[in-house]
């Protein structure tokens, strides 16, 4: 069965380099602490924004325990900021702005390994939204939005395919001349309905490669266990074509 939601700790040795944990890691992360969890529980209950006063009566914990445990959730993106005069007053003389504590807009998401549902439903909602409205077929209006999506994300950075598939989660491998890529981003989708997100992962690919200007390789189906339905395979073999 799936699991939506994962997270793993693994404890390395001293001597292993440690590498920057990604935003959403290391915002999870910092709920592992209890107070501070319970300062975000606090806060996001409530219907208004909350000072720091507030949550530490109500906590039962020291002002300034709870202020460094609200600005550490703050500065990982788990709450916003704001400042508001409590007094109602205006002008001169009505002193500070207090610092507020509300939930953030910012959806914190942390899925080993890394899958992109939330990107698979919008190329099929705009895929769905637009035949509805011109009678093209739902297939190759996706094909076509996943293809440009793929050279948009190409053209976001500066950078090789194989680490513009590692930013993405696909876990690129080589393979002699082609890359195999050991996890699908859409792995739940794609073994329910296996046509429709393939040719669209298939399709996203291929934009990659042609954003990406890189004609020494062409994406190709491939299925294999433990492995995503893509292959990127050299141009010199001959290429399961994206054309449909």
């Amino acid at each position: 069965m799936a699991v939506g939601f994962t997270l793993v700790f693994v404890d390395h040795p001293k001597e292993a380099p440690k590498e920057a944990p990604r935003p959403d890691v290391s915002a999870v992360a910092a709920l592992d602490e209890p107070t501070r969890r319970r300062l975000y529980d606090h806060v996001v209950r409530q219907p208004g924004p909350v000072s720091r006063d507030e949550a530490a009566a109500a906590l039962g914990l020291a002002r300034q325990t709870a202020a460094f445990h609200l600005d550490r959730l703050a500065g990982e993106s788990l709450l916003d900021v704001v400042y508001e005069r409590r007094s109602g007053r205006t002008g001169p003389g009505a002193g500070r702005p207090a610092k507020l504590y509300k939930r953030s807009a910012k959806q914190v998401t942390v899925s080993l390994p890394e899958r992109h549902y939330e990107l698979a439903g919008r190329l099929l909602a705009q895929a769905m939204e637009e035949s509805e409205a011109t009678g093209e077929p739902v297939r190759a209006v996706l094909h076509r939005k996943a293809h440009h999506l793929g050279a948009q994300l190409a053209g976001k950075g500066g950078t090789g395919v194989f680490d513009l598939l590692e930013r993405y989660g696909f876990e690129p491998r080589h393979d002699g001349e082609a890359i195999a890529l050991g996890n699908c981003p859409f792995h739940a989708l794609a073994r329910e309905h296996t046509q429709t997100v393939c040719g669209m992962n298939l399709h996203l690919l291929t934009g990659v490669l042609e954003g990406l200007d890189d004609s020494s390789l062409h994406a190709c189906l491939a299925p294999s266990p433990g492995h995503c339905c893509v292959r990127l395979e050299p141009a010199s073999s001959s290429p399961a074509t994206a054309s449909s």
